[in-house]
């Protein structure tokens, strides 16, 4: 499952389900792979591309709530439930820990397919979000010991010659470094250093106001 064309893992154990869910995704141009088990769904490669991970709720071993607190720990497609044996406790505690939709057999298809549309969406920002994220750890990786050290005092506000002090460099120093931090980081601007920090969770630990107290 490497392509990029999106693709919808269905898992249930009802084969007459699974055709005919299988069918109706097919029809819209989507790819499946279908399967049996929770066990069966573990075992099998995972999609590189958007996917999304149509849930059955009752399930032969491991249930599919049970599946999805497995899965909380490590990135997985965006689920949508669909159960004939839905209850409010259960799906409050599906959308509580991120299934995009809970939807009851029988469900109409322009149901369905919304659901799936809205998981596809989902799952696009969040492989998004993690690539950007991924290329900013990169550019972290590029800095000098000095230039991490020099990177969160400007972010959180000071100025030079107080990082300078902090760090005992001489303010023409500092300031070197702190170009540097820029241009490998790929910020225009400071406020640009500041959004990217904040990315990284990189700790802010002193302040402008404090070292003036100080």
């Amino acid at each position: 499952m490497t392509t990029e064309t999106p693709i919808v893992l269905i898992v249930d154990d009802d084969p007459s389900v699974r055709e005919a869910l299988s069918e109706l995704l097919e029809a819209h141009g989507i790819r499946v792979a279908a399967f049996a088990s929770a066990e069966d769904y573990a075992r099998a490669e995972k999609p590189e591309g958007s996917a999304c991970l149509l849930l059955d709720l009752e399930l032969p071993g491991i249930n599919g709530l049970d599946l999805q607190a497995q899965l909380t720990d490590a990135y997985h497609p965006p689920i949508v439930f669909i159960t004939g044996h839905g209850d409010i406790p259960s799906s409050v505690r599906a959308i509580k820990h991120g299934a995009v939709d809970f939807l009851t057999k029988p469900c109409s298809d322009e149901t369905l397919m919304a659901a799936v549309d809205a998981a596809f969406t989902q799952d696009r920002r969040i492989r998004t979000e993690r690539a950007n994220l991924e290329r900013l750890c990169a550019r972290y990786a590029t800095l000098t010991p000095r230039e991490r050290e020099v990177l969160p005092l400007i972010v959180s506000g000071l100025l030079n010659k107080q990082a300078a002090a902090l760090l005992k460099l001489s303010e023409v120093t500092l300031q070197v470094h702190r170009r540097n931090v820029l241009r490998k980081m790929g910020a225009a601007s400071l406020t640009d250093l500041v959004r990217i920090a904040e990315r990284l969770r990189i700790p802010v630990t002193h302040s402008r106001r404090r070292e003036k107290e100080v």
